[in-house]
């Protein structure tokens, strides 16, 4: 099966190159400016399971696509969803499928109206990693997890075939047949952590050594895992124990990816993590959660005027 990986970015590349070194037909979909960049010094990957050196790996822009894939793996920003649909748009074929990890659920409604529901799956994945200067993707911490599954729940053919093409690739792989609520499990999660952390500008222990850091934190944790159950997702007892853990242990270093992208001044799914999971209450409420997305709309705000 000939897989197309959107991008060669911290997520796509990394999952892409692990594919590759265990002998799947990868080809990377990528602008110029990466395509340069992986000629002149390959694909570089370096992580707590092994580093990594593909020197030329197979790559394509959109202009190239020749004929559909049987698998998109779609890696990009929420924001640049709609640029990364166009892009696809020569690879997807009527037995396409289409594996994206993007966060939150938008993106679900986008790609349906696009690609037709029945090519686009659900699918998430748990990885902390970066880009480096030189492009160089770097495994901030061991997890490394790819699900996929069928949406909403349940199994079939062809998520088996894709269970064995993913399968034993060097990362962990979860073959999810309760996909939908898989994704607002990490949903409710990354919200969390990105409204703490960036709401504080400083990491899950940093907060919690501060006054209510503990008490924000937890607010935070309820208000959106009040959200999930209103829209008929409510938290299993073991994600719901995970994330407690994860977000009130004393001394953590966790921060979100988004706070990461504030401090050198990017572009954030701000929209698309906290006001989408917003605009999803059943009924008034979610403060916290409200002031978090205030902060969050004024950094682009000010990020927009050049400040």
């Amino acid at each position: 099966m000939r897989i197309l990986v959107v991008g060669a970015g911290a997520i796509g590349g990394y999952f892409g190159a692990r594919l590759l070194q265990a002998g799947r037909d990868v080809t990377f979909l990528v602008r110029a400016r990466r395509a340069a960049q992986l000629a002149g010094n390959g694909l570089r990957v370096r992580s707590p399971h092994g580093d990594l050196h593909i020197p030329d790996p197979p790559r394509v822009l959109t202009a190239g696509i020749a004929a559909p894939y049987d698998v998109v793996l779609l890696s990009c920003k929420a924001y640049d969803l709609g640029s990364a649909m166009d892009d696809i748009a020569p690879a997807v074929g009527p037995g396409t499928a289409i594996v994206p990890m993007l966060n939150g659920m938008a993106h679900l409604d986008q790609l349906d109206a696009r690609f037709g529901a029945e090519r686009v799956m659900g699918g998430r994945c748990m990885i902390s990693s970066t880009l480096d200067d030189d492009g160089t993707i770097v495994q901030l911490s061991p997890m490394h997890v790819l699900s996929f599954g069928e949406r909403p729940s349940g199994t079939s053919d062809r998520s088996r075939a894709l269970a064995a093409l993913f399968g034993n690739a060097g990362f962990d792989l979860q073959h999810s047949e309760s996909m939908l609520q898989d994704m607002w499990e990490k949903w409710f999660f990354l919200a969390t952590l990105a409204s703490s952390t960036c709401l504080m500008r400083a990491a899950i222990g940093d907060i919690l050594a501060a006054p209510r850091g503990r008490e924000t934190i937890t607010a935070l944790l309820d208000e959106c895992a009040a959200i999930a159950a209103a829209n008929g997702h409510p938290i299993r007892e073991p994600a719901l124990a995970q994330a407690r853990t994860n977000l009130l242990t004393d001394g953590s270093k966790m921060t979100a990816s988004m706070l990461r992208d504030i401090e050198r001044g990017a572009a954030i799914e701000s929209d698309q993590i906290v006001g989408d999971l917003l605009a999803r209450r059943q009924q008034a409420g979610a403060p916290t959660l409200q002031l978090a997305l205030t902060h969050l709309k004024a950094y682009e705000a000010r990020r927009a005027r050049g400040g």
